[in-house]
């Protein structure tokens, strides 16, 4: 370990001559200063970092005065910043696409041991599985406002988390004739869960339990219970239910399943609420808008016709004005000077015109812009490229961005898919088994049979293909010659197409082929 040794001054000496105990503690002082001051980036002398000052607070004591804030500027960026906007929807394009949809992988090895199934039984559980799921999931009735499928549900639900941070999907059961099923999908804009009454951040209920804007949580920090308003509390036309509260528990007595899916990205520990994906780069968005807009109102400026009168003698009055512009007409009276394209203007005695130069279009502008981007790219999670749409790189270049792209949807689907496909078909399954319409023996008593029927996987959209010719090639050495992937991996990353639904279709075709080869013969 490395000592800290701190020479003695002039100073020192001399108190130390006069009192040794005095002269040894600022001997200490000194020492305990020079650890302090160890760190550059912790200086509280360097001119640059002397006002620099943030937060320690937990969690939530952070996000608690700043959350409203951060929601209505990244809505007003989303609505009104193409780039936001863009970069938002492009996010759920990628991640989501279509829907995510159900791959049924039961744990064949565990059931066959436990309850006997066999590979053709396993077969033909997953296809009735799927056939089931999708008979809930494709139809707006599983919505309990009958407006969307679960598959555009995902679309919204991701699209709410990236806006305002967080999204809670409620899961009542509700009869209707047009599905056999009884569960449904709410979906609770993150303003309506809020603290009932307006009780004040913090506030502690029975046993133990705490509240944080409109989540209550138990002593160990889970949560057991929302607090949401029955209106939006923006609402012009529904303001008296936005001051009612239903107060719902997290999970069922009965099932344990949850009744509440509060999705959002937790970025530390002991987080309650979640924050706009736009938050690290609101201020130079909104910033580089301001920017853009003033160079494009000089642009349409430099494009008018941009000459001034001067006069010799200082009169004011204005020259004629010929609009040369579509439709437009010359007059004797006398008229206003203004900025227009097409026009010419007559001047009067003693005038003279002067042009000026507006230094426009702005060489600079592009080069700027660009070198700001990179940097809210960079925050974003997202290439440059990816952002901006621009492929003007080299084939490795926009290859690895790319591949670095795909990383970030692959890890945003995945959170979607543990968070609110995997809970949803769980949540459905039990209906689904508990009614007769599936068959799962152990299903409600054993932990374990319960997981190797739950067994899932999500497939969403294919990444797409830069060099489709290398990639196949790739492709095929990956699965015959060096055996570290399979013909059904390989589908999933190329198409997104399941493996066994292709080896039926190619079957078909095989038979169709043999049947023309043998048409021919004939002939």
């Amino acid at each position: 370990m490395n000592k800290i040794e701190v020479k003695p001054n002039i100073i020192d000496k001399a108190v130390e001559v006069v009192s040794p105990r005095a002269g040894l503690k600022r001997r200490q002082a000194r020492a305990h200063l020079a650890i302090v001051n160890s760190y550059t980036g912790a200086s509280r002398k360097k001119r640059s970092l002397r006002k620099w000052r943030g937060t320690t607070g937990d969690a939530d004591t952070d996000l608690e005065f700043d959350r409203d804030t951060l929601i209505e500027r990244s809505r007003d960026l989303e609505r009104n910043n193409p780039i936001a906007g863009g970069t938002i929807s492009n996010v759920c394009l990628n991640v989501v696409g279509g829907g995510l949809r159900l791959d049924s992988r039961i744990d064949r090895d565990y059931l066959k041991e436990k309850i006997g199934m066999t590979d053709a039984e396993a077969d033909r559980w997953e296809e009735q599985a799927e056939r089931e799921f999708d008979l809930f999931a494709s139809s707006k009735e599983c919505d309990i406002e009958r407006i969307q499928n679960f598959y555009e549900k995902q679309e919204l639900a991701l699209r709410q988390v990236l806006v305002n941070g967080d999204v809670a999907i409620l899961t009542p059961r509700m009869e209707r004739k047009g599905s056999p099923y009884k569960l449904k999908l709410q979906m609770v804009e993150a303003d309506r869960i809020c603290n009932k009454d307006n009780t004040p951040n913090g506030s502690y209920k029975e046993g133990g339990k705490r509240i944080f804007d409109g989540v209550v949580k138990d002593q160990y920090g889970a949560p057991v219970g929302y607090h949401i308003t029955k209106g939006h509390p923006g609402s012009l036309h529904d303001h008296a239910r936005s001051m009612e509260w239903d107060e719902i528990p997290a999970f069922g007595n009965k099932t344990g399943l949850p009744n509440v899916l509060h999705l959002f990205k937790q970025l530390r520990p002991g987080q309650t609420r979640g924050i706009p994906y736009l938050t690290p780069v609101m201020e130079p968005l909104k910033q580089l808008d301001r920017y853009t807009e003033a160079e494009l109102m000089a642009a349409i400026v430099a494009g008018m016709y941009t000459v001034f009168i001067t006069s010799e003698d200082g009169d004011s009055g204005m020259g004629n004005e010929t609009d040369l512009s579509p439709g437009g007409s010359s007059s004797d009276k006398e008229s206003e000077t203004k900025l227009g394209y097409g026009a010419i203007i007559d001047l009067a005695e003693n005038e003279k015109v002067e042009s000026a130069n507006p230094g426009r279009p702005n060489t600079a502008f592009d080069p700027f812009v660009s070198s700001i981007l990179k940097q809210v790219a960079i925050g974003l999670e997202l290439p440059y490229e990816i952002v901006m749409k621009c492929y003007q790189s080299s084939f490795s270049a926009s290859k690895a961005a790319f591949l670095d792209a795909w990383r970030f949807f692959r890890a945003r689907r995945s959170w979607l898919a543990a968070n609110l496909c995997k809970p949803v078909y769980e949540i459905w399954m039990w209906e689904a088994i508990a009614s007769g319409r599936l068959y799962a023996p152990g299903f409600f008593d054993d932990h374990l049979i319960r997981k190797a029927f739950l067994g899932s996987q999500w497939i969403g959209p294919a990444p797409g293909h830069l060099d489709p010719v290398k990639e196949l090639v790739a492709a095929e050495k990956r699965v015959k010659s060096l055996r570290i992937s399979t013909r059904r991996r390989e589908a999933l990353e190329y198409s997104g197409d399941d493996w066994n639904d292709l080896k039926t279709q190619i079957r078909k075709e095989e038979v169709f082929e043999k049947e023309l080869e043998s048409l021919g013969a004939d002939e």
